[in-house]
């Protein structure tokens, strides 16, 4: 099974930069994106083959995220059922005969770090709702979770310490999460891999001289490590200011 991650910044600016060449060549079984920048109806995207799932954020042209699935789920859902965290979109949950699919969009810490409170709070809910998802079949997540978890997955690690996406506070959220039981798929297949990131700033042509972060994922629950076949961070993709992520599972 092909799982691609793509946070779009804007789908509809995308389309324009070739994202459907992209979707139709990849031929992933499940591709989910963030970002979309939408509303309801403001885009009608002909995807052959796959059914649709949007979750919009309530203020116009931001946050938002959607799945594109070749096969049906049982259930679907949006957010994580509590009012504080589900007006801007960020979640999508797919169940499966197998597992459960799991989109995100974790809120950013913004500059001066004027969001890290709530993101701590955000953290700790989301982390209960994929084991809360586990308690029944395991969980692939996927997205966005703004955060770069070791020096090895940003280029400059020594100046952003204390910069949103590389604070310490972000990055034991994330070893949290792993302690909790779920694999970062990336490192359990390439664990010394430099250079591989998924986000660049636009400013001092960053993108260039790779000089990035990797903040998009795949993580997987314990029990599906075994079938993890690959995995995989397409920088050569243009069209955002990241890069579609995947994953391939067997199952």
């Amino acid at each position: 099974m092909k799982l691609i991650s793509w946070n779009v910044n804007g789908i509809r600016a995308c389309v324009k930069k070739d994202f459907l060449n992209y979707f139709n060549e990849v031929d992933a079984d499940i591709f989910c994106i963030q970002e979309s920048k939408l509303q309801e109806g403001q885009i009608d995207l002909e995807l052959e083959g796959y059914h649709q799932y949007w979750n919009y954020a309530e203020k116009k042209g931001y946050s938002g995220t959607a799945i594109f699935t070749k096969k049906k789920p049982l259930s679907h859902s949006y957010g994580l059922g509590i009012q504080e965290h589900d007006t801007e979109g960020r979640v999508i949950t797919l169940e499966f005969e197998d597992f459960y699919m799991v989109t995100v969009y974790t809120p950013n810490s913004k500059a001066e770090l004027l969001r890290l409170d709530y993101r701590m709070v955000w953290e700790d809910a989301f982390r209960d709702h994929l084991k809360n998802l586990e308690k029944s079949k395991p969980v692939v997540v996927c997205g966005d979770l703004n955060v770069a978890h070791k020096e090895i997955d940003l280029k400059n690690p020594k100046p952003n310490r204390r910069n949103a996406g590389f604070t310490d506070e972000e990055r034991n959220k994330f070893t949290e999460l792993l302690k909790s039981g779920f694999v970062d798929t990336f490192r359990f297949i390439y664990p010394e891999a430099e250079g591989r990131y998924s986000w660049w700033s636009y400013r001092f042509n960053a993108r260039v001289k790779n000089a990035g972060w990797r903040i998009d994922y795949f993580c997987v629950s314990q029990i599906l490590k075994d079938k993890i076949q690959d995995a995989d961070v397409h920088s050569e993709t243009l069209g955002s200011d990241h890069c579609p992520v995947e994953l391939i599972l067997n199952i």
